[in-house]
């Protein structure tokens, strides 16, 4: 294909909580961006008058682009699973962008993450590198729980595969991760990762945690559990959070062996980056590899922490330009 590389391509990134959009081109064979703002959800009624927002605020306007969206995308369409927001190639057409296609957010990161710097990749254990002909994988809590995963050939093939990883049902580890399913179980018939391991995840694992105890709890912001827990790590949010950060390790484990990502295990979202120091000194890596038989296998794979802000935008440039670019 024959990507013309003087376009101007919108790229965005849509969960649901915050809506970031940038303007992509492409510079020596890597995305760049250039005009990000960035927005809360709940700033415009709907997700066609954001984008208009951001497209008349651009002196040069996008031709077509690719929009990264928190959720599954079926034909061209999707009501985001954490959001009110309904978003449709169809609707965003009328905005003057045409090709325009709709991605799942982990599929763009998953795209996006090798080619994040190092310097914007937090280190959590494992080798300096994993397998460069395998595939990796990307997941992580924010609003809710995404999960997907970069398949190679080994021919310098690449294939990213969204999934809806973050849905399948939550794997105690120990018996007080028995008694916090048991305790979930009386609020949903179903208890997946993402009941556990997001933002609202947390809260119901404090409360479930603080049941167990046998004490109170008045706590219904899950920003102060973590932030407590920063400033006290032996506090009851702290004990919250260092269980948070184990169960964390262990459903990336269980990813790592499901989608055999030797290349690597990369954690996205907006939680892990803001307790980065707490996450590195935390179980995570040791319920990471805490695999039975495959324990050697699990450490031979690095884990790490995206940093970088935009590795969404990023990968929905490489899409841009690889699908619509040319």
């Amino acid at each position: 294909m024959t990507i013309a590389w003087d376009k101007t391509l919108l790229v965005g990134d849509v969960g649901g909580t915050n809506a970031r959009f940038a303007l992509a081109h492409m510079a020596n064979g890597k995305p760049t961006l250039e005009h990000h703002d960035s927005f809360p959800a709940e700033t415009y009624p709907t997700f066609l008058e954001g984008v208009k927002a951001f497209i008349d605020g651009c002196e040069v306007k996008p031709t077509g682009g690719v929009i990264a969206v928190a959720g599954p995308v079926t034909d061209g369409e999707i009501d985001l699973t954490n959001s009110p927001w309904r978003v449709s190639e169809s609707e965003l057409q009328t905005l003057g962008l045409n090709p325009v296609r709709l991605i799942n957010d982990f599929e763009a990161l998953a795209w996006g993450a090798p080619v994040v710097g190092a310097d914007q990749l937090g280190d959590l254990g494992g080798p300096e590198e994993g397998d460069p002909d395998s595939a990796i994988a990307v997941l992580g809590p924010g609003t809710g729980f995404g999960v997907s995963a970069l398949v190679r050939d080994g021919r310098g093939g690449e294939m990213a595969m969204p999934s809806e990883g973050g849905h399948a049902c939550f794997p105690p580890g120990d018996e007080v991760e028995d008694e916090i399913l048991r305790i979930l179980r009386r609020r949903y018939d179903r208890v997946s990762i993402e009941r556990l391991i997001c933002g609202p995840g947390l809260l119901n694992m404090h409360r479930a945690l603080a049941e167990i105890d046998g004490r109170e709890t008045h706590i219904d912001d899950p920003a102060e559990i973590t932030k407590t827990a920063l400033a006290d790590p032996d506090s009851p949010c702290g004990h919250t959070l260092a269980r948070f950060c184990a169960i964390l390790g262990a459903v990336a484990g269980d990813i790592a062996l499901t989608t055999g990502a030797r290349g690597g295990v990369y954690i996205a979202g907006g939680i892990a980056p803001r307790i980065l120091p707490f996450l590195q000194a935390s179980p995570f890596r040791r319920r990471f590899e805490r695999k039975g038989r495959f324990q050697e296998y699990m450490q031979a794979i690095p884990t790490r922490v995206i940093l970088h802000k935009h590795a969404a935008l990023l990968g929905a440039a490489r899409v841009a330009f690889a699908d619509i670019g040319g």
